[in-house]
């Protein structure tokens, strides 16, 4: 079932959250690993994962490292469930 870009948003911050293990956070299309101090290669790779998982999606490698941005992710999303 397609989702709109903006639910989707709303949905990966829930799982970046959750990732994270942070609540108190403002996430935005332009947040980077940067803006956010627990957002590490690690955690990034379990971010990944569980959008992955959650969206019965799969990225190649060249696509993981092409997400520099957290907009970048929900586009990448978007593309492959049609949303």
């Amino acid at each position: 079932m397609a989702k709109s870009t903006s639910e989707l948003h709303v949905a990966i911050v829930k799982i970046f959250k959750d990732v994270m293990d942070v609540e108190d956070i403002e996430i935005t299309n332009e947040t980077t690993a940067d803006d956010v101090e627990e957002w590490d290669s690690l955690s990034h790779v379990r971010l990944i994962v569980a959008v992955e998982k959650k969206y019965a999606i799969k990225f190649s490698d060249a696509e993981i490292e092409s997400l520099r941005k957290f907009g970048d992710l929900v586009t990448a999303v978007a593309r492959k469930t049609n949303a």
